[in-house]
């Protein structure tokens, strides 16, 4: 039995090429995707929706074009939701700026980013492919250079394609 302090917060834990990723179930939904650092343990799926998470997060680390089909909760506010409505229109391979969102959506990027930064659901709602317009940008409401969730956001941006050729910070050496 995996006794690691936090894992019990968790319906399920799975291995990620970064390190591992939490997976939070309510009433058959899933309520929250959490990155997670490497010490965390691979906790099996408590019930059925973190099953259909688990599997599916594991897919698309293997694949990613795979489509994210999960029954996710409600949450976030109704400018949080056209922010990740938009996100989600970003095709994989490709990034736009948070002014660019926030232009979108008649709307200032630091709303954008905020919204960013409340997603719930990372992955499904790729909010790793919005960047500042002269760099990374934060991710998962952390801006530290070299922390774990900035490393993440070039792992999930390499795995998908957003090759630095291909991305207006390309001169910042952001994929070191």
């Amino acid at each position: 039995m995996n006794t690691q302090q936090g894992s019990e917060l968790f319906s399920a834990i799975v291995t990620a090429p970064f390190g591992a990723m939490g997976i939070r179930t309510e009433d058959e939904r899933v309520r929250e995707l959490v990155y997670l650092p490497s010490h965390y343990e691979e906790k099996a799926p408590q019930n059925a929706a973190a099953e259909q998470a688990a599997r599916q997060v594991l897919r698309y680390f293997a694949d990613a074009d795979f489509r994210f089909d999960l029954p996710l909760a409600d949450a976030g506010s109704e400018f949080q939701r056209r922010v990740w409505n938009a996100i989600c229109a970003i095709p994989r391979g490709s990034v736009r700026t948070y002014g660019q969102v926030a232009k979108l959506l008649d709307s200032h990027p630091r709303a954008v980013g905020q919204a960013c930064g409340a997603n719930w659901f990372p992955l499904v709602i790729p909010c790793h492919r919005v960047t500042a317009s002269g760099g990374l940008g934060g991710f998962a409401s952390s801006d530290d250079e070299h922390g774990f969730t900035l490393t993440v956001k070039r792992w999930l941006l390499r795995h998908e394609g957003a090759l630095p050729i291909d991305v207006p910070w390309q001169q910042q050496s952001i994929f070191p």
